[in-house]
Order: structure tokens, then C-alpha cells, then sequence
């Protein structure tokens, strides 16, 4: 974790000022992978391209400490509250500074600046009339002699059906019901086990319908000047359509910001309202200057980083208090949102310890890069996305490894070679009478990467991650090719002034993609600049029209003469073993792997123990040799020709009877009998659009049952980068039914159906797209049939599966 230990920044005049922040995450428990990429890991990728760029940039966050959930871990763990935030505070810390997230101030809401900054704020609020009393009945414990928070009681839950015994005051973890206190049925105190009474008491709620006119004012504008995400704006808009409603600013709970008013001085903020006003006393830490961050709007941008599900505090309760205060704060222009990160098609849970958790990603052998980039390439942007263990041996293999650590190190490792082989470990001289822009291929390239290096400045500005991390890896991509069609082994042998201009563009390249990629891979990008013997400091910069005019001519980047440092490879195979291996160890809750782990344990002793044959004799355990089987040699090959792709024709096409998004279509492959296949494909295109139309069909997967009905094989689709399109690959319309669509240059059966297992559809599907022509394309070879290729109708550049 990066925190500057020089003069803190503070905004300067005629600089884009960028003040950014991640929800603060709870300190009850060590963060799982959806907390890191929906909040912490987001902001850091923005933090990193602001500072690539040259803005002046902090980047604040903290641990969230304060409230009942911190009570009662600290109950089951027969601690005080601060022991267990300081116990966590110092687990959350150790996992950010492995995933290299680059706060400038990571600090913690427990602080005195937290008890100033709220009780500043809560008496300008009162002082202005936004505030207003009102009494509530609450649960009390007479045996504790206090009220008791919603976490502090369980009971039975009064849903019919349900009826689990140990339902929270706040939900119940069985059905997933929100509950109130009073609700639950035979309630007792978590504490003593006793039962409680209901008692008056009285509470501060803040007046959010009397602030109702301000707060739409700042929304109307702020969203448009922002790009407000999406589904911020949506569950904004729910928030005010449904009305605004006051609501409690206090609790009776020991463990917060005292409430600055003697009526009410046994009483605690409320989480939600000391929460945000962390983001204030962090900065506080950082500087004592930080009212120039906070209190400047006309000069300084707040950006927001966080999970759905706190979108409502950020847009609506924590705007609403700073304007209550009547003064002028630096308000969020800009909020990203992301929405959950499915664990293998489950939900992760800190509660549950179900999932890969920070301190589990630390302990595999797999690099933090790799994390890094599986997590931002998954970054659910649009819908909830899965982390699945395939997935991320497919991604790793198939796109850091072949893709972008073949291209870095084919280029290097050929320059290192000795001269009469390469170049010596030396960037070549590029004769006067060749050049990059006479040159098809060269000029080619540039003028790709030219476009690309724009695209992506306009993604990471809109703060579309996902969406910059692919245009970069677009590049790898085209360095790839670029390699390929120029032959520069050849070359090296027949036209040597040309290798020279090739080898120099494709190590400029190589320095583009550190770059660019340094927000999301930054010690891939440390390794890169170590292998190209450049220093990180002085020539890690996009930060005005010069530098980034510069990368626009490859050939130019790299200064001839150079001396590069020592090639390596940049990514390491994730193995089927080791995914088996992982997937069985982080399989069940986090209770259940320390079960298993014992179990094992006391497997493996009795392994090592010798045991009696009956007969006084004692033999060990084990199998003999003679009993031990070979396996088979080689694996065969992933290729493209495994695939049987085939020509088919939509007879029929109709809604899923049991699921809303769904068709169920039957298609005639060229066999006797049509096959059935289901597709998620309703929101996206009519079904009368369905109907006796030619489709791209995958026919060798393993048939599977989608809501009760068996799928035979897979339509082919593309999508747009955030799938809110998507199109049918078409084969030409005199394409024959049934016929096998083919790759130029690539021959070789289909397996009859494809292993699960292997991986090998998940691991080709990586590289087919559409190109800018709309051809249908694994990597830049077209899918083609005898009248010709498959296209889609619109959607260029798009992924198709």
C-alpha cells in the first residue's frame, strides 16, 4: 500500500484536481475478492491512470469501524470492539498492500479527527433545523439495562415457511427476509440470552423531505456533468420516486461518535450517517489542510468508487447532510458502481466465509497480477459477473501468457540474443533510408495503435475500467500479429535495415503496453520497465500532448543505442492440477476448510502409521508399485479445429415456459432429427427475429439443462463491451445446413464432444471477435463456409460466445 510519506498534496491552481475515494470497508471480517474489485482495487486503477496522466490526484480511504456488526464480532470473539478493529484494521491493511493498492492516506474512522468531523457536522445540521426528535419503541434488555441495536437481537423468523430460530434483527440469513427487531417472534437479547421488552425511547432523525429540493438540484446537474453509472442513477431515481423519508441519525450502542447534546449523550451516529463524513476525517489525517480538498468545489473533482449497495448513502443521505450544514463542500461529480461478483455461480459472504478472500489470493502461488487482471477483466459493470476457477486458469493462459507475455517476451529475448542472432541486448539503428511511416505493415500498426491509445484515453476517462483494460490488451493483440506477418526472423536474415525497424517498433510497443497497463498490472509493469532497463520514475508518464504524440510512432519511443536488462517469461501456465487444487480448497465456507484441513491431517498421519494384518505382522499402508498405472502421454493440443462449428438453420423459436430470458429453439444441423438449444436471448432480440434464420452453432458441448430443458449446442453471439447489445453471428445466406465452418490455414477434426474438463471451448473463446468489418473472427482468421464468411450486423470489435 502506497502512502506518500512527503508533504502532503494539496490542490493547485490551473491542475486538474482529482480527489478520490473508496467505500470504506467494514472491519468485521477480512475482505473477500468482491469487496476488493467493487471498491478498493476500482479506485486504485483510476488513481493510477490519473497520476499516468499528470493530474494532481489523493486517493483517501479507511476501515469502517464503528456500529452494532463491530459489537458483535467482538462478543463472539470475547474482545473489546477496539481490539477487533485494531485486530482487522491491521488484516485489511496487509491484504491492500499486497494487491498494491496506492492509497495516499489509509486511515480508520475510529480517529478523534472522525469524532470532530461528525460532531462539526451534526451541529451545523441541528443548528439549520434539519434535524427533528421523534420516540420510537425498541427492544430493552433489562438483565444488560440497555436497548438493544437490530444485530444485538435474534429470534424466530415470522415468515411462513421459514420459521428459522436464529433470524437477526436486520434479516434472516435462511430466507433473506429484511426484518425489524420487533418482528421477530420469541426475540432474546444476543448478549444474555434473555428475552427483551419493548420500551420508548427517543431518537434524532434527519429530515431528508425538507431537503428534498436541494439535494434533486445537485442530482439533476451532477449526474449529467459526472456520467453517473448507470445503475447509480437508477437506484437513485428509485430513492426519490419512492419519496424521501427522514430518517435515524442515532443508536443506543456504546461503541461510536458521541452525540454532542445532553438529552442525548448515551446515544452513538448512526453508522450510515458517521460512515461517509470517514472520508472528511481520513483526509483530516492526510493533511490539516484538507478543507482545500473538501471545501473547494470549483477546483477540485470527487470521484466515488463503490459496490451497489451503498449507492443510496453516497447519493442521497451523505449529499443531503453536507448540504444541510449550509457550507460549501466539494460534492461527488463522478460515482462508479459496480454490482456483485459472483462466487462459482454463488453469492461471496464475509458473514458465511463463503468465497476467496484477500488474505486466501496471498497465499496461492498465483501472482498478484494475475489477480488483479482476472478481477478487472470480471469487473461486473453492467450485471453481476462469476469468479470461476476455469475462467481464471482460461484468462491467464490464454490472454496473459500466449497473448500478452508471448508478445513482450518474443521481442526481447530476441533483441537480447548475440549479434549474427539478434542484436545484442542493444535497441537497433534504424538506417535513415527506411521508415516507419514508408513501411505498410509499420504504418499500419501505428495507425492502429494510434486509435486504440485514443479509445482508451476516453474509457479510463469515462472511468469505463473493463473497457480500457481490453483496448489495451487490443494492442498486445496487434503486436502479436505484427510480429507474425513481418517474418522478422526472416527478415533478420534477408533485409536486415527493415528487422531493424521492426524489432524497434515492437520494443516500443512493449514500453506502450507497461503503460497503459500500469493502472491495472503494476508490477507487471515494474518487471517490463526492469526487463527494458528504463526507470519507472522518469519514463512512466502519458501526461500531455507530448507524450502521448510520441507513442503514436512505435519506432520512435525506444532511443537507438539502448541496452535493454534480461528477458524473462512474464506469466507462468496455471496447470489443470493446480485449479483442481485450488477449487477443492476454497470450496464451502471458511468453517469448512478448517475441517477439511484437519481431516487431511489426521488422514495423512494414518497414512504414515504402520498398521497390524492381524496376525502380529505389521504392513504399511499404500499401494505396491505393480498396482500403480501410467497415464497417458501427451495431452492433445488446444486448437481452434476442435471446435465443430456448424451452419444452422432456427425452425422454430419460442420463450423459455420457465424462465423470462430464455428461447428454446429447434436446430436443423444436417442430421436426421433437429437439436434442441436454449439461449438467453429474449432482451435482445425479438422472437419473430428468430424465427428460419442461419446461425453460427457450436454442436460438440456438453449438452446441458438450462431451467429443466437439455441444450443440445450453443448459438453463437456477439456482443458490445458492456452486453447491453448483442447480434447472431449470420453465415452468408447460401451457406448449405449442416456444413462444418472452417478456419483458413487450420485443418484437423472436431472432437466428437468436447471435456468439460479441459477447458477447451472456454479457452478458445477468448480470442473470437468481430473485426472492424464485422467479420466473425478467431484471432484475425475469419469464420468461413462455403459461400463465404460470418458476419454480424453492427457490432465491431465485439466478444463473441
Amino acid at each position: 500500500m502506497t502512502e506518500d510519506r512527503k508533504s502532503p498534496k494539496l490542490p493547485v491552481e490551473g491542475k486538474r484536481n482529482i480527489l478520490i475515494t473508496s467505500a470504506l470497508p467494514y472491519v468485521n471480517n477480512v475482505p473477500h475478492l468482491g469487496n476488493i474489485i467493487g471498491c478498493v482495487l476500482s479506485a486504485d486503477v483510476f488513481a493510477r491512470y490519473c497520476r499516468l496522466r499528470g493530474y494532481n490526484v489523493i486517493y483517501m480511504c479507511g476501515t469502517d469501524e464503528y456500529g452494532t456488526a463491530t459489537e458483535t464480532k467482538a462478543l463472539e470473539e470475547n474482545c473489546s470492539p477496539k481490539e477487533i478493529c485494531d485486530k482487522y484494521h491491521a488484516i485489511h491493511k496487509e491484504v491492500y498492500d499486497w494487491f498494491n493498492i496506492s492509497f495516499d492516506k489509509f486511515g480508520r474512522t475510529s480517529s478523534p479527527e472522525q469524532t470532530e468531523a461528525c460532531q462539526s457536522i451534526f451541529k451545523k445540521i441541528f443548528d439549520n433545523k434539519w434535524l427533528s426528535e421523534r420516540t420510537v419503541e425498541q427492544l430493552y434488555c433489562d438483565t444488560c439495562e440497555r436497548f438493544l441495536a437490530d444485530r444485538l437481537v435474534e429470534g424466530t423468523c415470522p415468515t411462513p415457511g421459514c420459521e428459522y430460530d436464529s433470524a437477526r434483527g436486520d434479516q434472516c440469513d435462511k430466507c433473506g427476509k429484511l426484518l425489524n427487531p420487533t418482528e421477530l417472534k420469541n426475540p432474546r437479547c444476543k448478549v444474555c440470552k434473555s428475552s427483551p421488552r419493548l420500551r420508548d425511547t427517543d431518537h434524532l432523525f434527519l429530515e431528508l423531505p425538507l431537503l428534498k429540493d436541494k439535494l434533486e438540484q445537485y442530482i439533476n446537474k451532477m449526474s449529467v456533468d459526472g456520467s453517473w453509472s448507470q445503475n447509480a442513477i437508477q437506484i437513485t431515481n428509485a430513492w426519490l420516486r419512492n419519496g424521501l423519508e427522514r430518517r435515524c441519525i442515532t443508536r443506543d450502542l456504546k461503541w461510536g461518535v458521541p452525540v454532542p447534546h445532553e438529552k442525548y449523550s448515551n446515544k452513538v451516529f448512526y453508522v450510515w450517517f458517521d460512515a461517509p463524513i470517514g472520508y472528511i476525517s481520513i483526509t483530516a489525517c492526510y493533511t490539516p489542510e484538507w478543507e482545500k480538498w473538501w471545501k473547494n468545489p470549483e477546483n477540485v473533482e470527487l470521484f466515488q468508487f463503490m459496490g451497489k449497495d451503498n449507492v443510496p448513502f453516497h447519493t442521497v443521505i451523505f449529499p443531503s447532510t453536507l448540504l444541510g450544514t449550509g457550507e460549501n463542500w466539494t460534492l461527488m461529480k463522478t460515482i462508479s458502481v459496480t454490482e456483485y461478483l459472483k462466487y462459482e455461480s454463488g453469492k461471496f459472504s464475509k458473514s458465511n466465509g463463503i468465497g476467496v478472500f484477500g488474505n486466501d489470493a496471498k497465499d496461492t502461488n498465483i501472482p498478484v497480477e494475475v489477480w488483479r487482471y482476472y478481477l478487472l477483466t470480471n469487473r461486473p459493470e453492467v450485471s453481476d459477473t462469476d469468479f470461476t476457477w476455469p475462467d481464471l486458469q482460461a484468462k491467464l493462459n490464454s490472454e496473459l501468457l500466449n497473448n500478452l507475455g508471448n508478445f513482450i517476451n518474443r521481442v526481447l529475448s530476441f533483441i537480447a540474443k548475440p549479434e549474427g542472432q539478434g542484436y545484442n541486448s542493444i535497441i537497433p539503428t534504424v538506417p535513415d533510408d527506411v521508415s516507419g511511416d514508408s513501411h505498410d505493415l509499420t504504418k499500419k500498426l501505428a495507425d492502429k495503435v494510434s486509435a486504440y491509445l485514443d479509445q482508451y484515453i476516453e474509457a479510463m476517462e469515462k472511468v469505463k475500467l473493463k473497457q480500457g483494460l481490453k483496448i489495451a490488451m487490443s494492442i498486445s493483440g496487434e503486436g502479436n500479429a505484427y510480429l507474425q506477418e513481418t517474418a522478422f526472423w526472416r527478415l533478420y536474415k534477408e533485409n536486415q535495415p527493415l528487422c531493424s525497424l521492426v524489432m524497434k517498433t515492437a520494443a516500443g510497443i512493449a514500453y506502450l503496453l507497461a503503460c497503459l497497463l500500469e493502472p491495472f498490472m503494476p508490477s507487471f509493469t515494474l518487471e517490463v520497465f526492469k526487463q527494458l532497463n528504463l526507470s519507472v520514475e522518469t519514463h512512466l508518464s502519458l501526461s500531455d500532448d507530448k507524450d502521448v504524440d510520441r507513442v503514436r510512432r512505435p519506432w520512435d519511443i525506444l532511443s537507438a543505442g539502448h541496452k535493454i536488462g534480461t528477458p524473462k517469461p512474464l506469466f507462468k501456465e496455471l496447470k489443470d492440477e493446480e485449479l483442481e487444487f485450488y477449487k477443492n480448497k476454497f470450496a464451502g465456507s471458511q468453517a469448512d476448510r478448517v475441517v477439511r484441513a484437519e481431516a487431511e491431517n489426521v488422514a495423512e498421519q494414518l497414512k504414515k502409521t504402520k498398521v497390524s494384518d492381524g496376525k502380529g505382522k505389521k504392513k504399511a499402508s499404500g499401494k505396491s508399485s505393480n498396482e500403480t498405472k501410467n497415464k497417458a502421454a501427451a495431452e492433445q493440443d488446444i486448437t481452434i479445429t476442435r471446435l465443430d462449428i456448424r451452419v444452422g438453420l432456427i425452425k422454430k423459436a419460442e420463450k423459455h415456459p420457465d424462465a423470462d430470458s430464455l428461447y428454446v429453439e429447434e436446430i436443423d444441423v444436417g442430421e436426421e432429427q433437429t437439436r434442441t438449444v436454449v439461449s438467453g436471448l429474449v432482451k435482445y432480440i425479438p422472437v419473430e427475429e428468430m424465427q428460419n434464420r442461419k446461425v453460427c452453432v457450436l454442436c460438440n458441448l456438453k449438452p446441458a439443462a438450462m431451467r429443466g430443458i437439455k441444450s443440445q449446442a450453443m448459438v453463437l453471439a456477439a456482443s458490445n463491451d458492456d452486453h447491453t447489445k448483442v447480434e447472431l453471428v449470420e453465415p452468408p445466406s447460401s451457406a448449405r445446413v449442416g456444413e462444418r465452418i472452417t478456419f483458413p490455414g487450420h485443418e484437423g477434426n472436431p472432437d466428437e464432444l468436447l471435456n468439460p474438463k479441459k477447458k477447451v471451448w472456454e479457452t478458445l473463446q477468448v480470442d473470437l471477435h468481430s473485426n472492424e468489418e464485422l467479420v466473425a473472427c478467431y484471432k484475425n482468421i475469419p469464420l468461413t463456409t462455403s459461400a463465404g464468411v460470418c458476419k454480424v450486423s453492427s457490432i465491431s470489435r465485439g466478444s463473441i460466445r
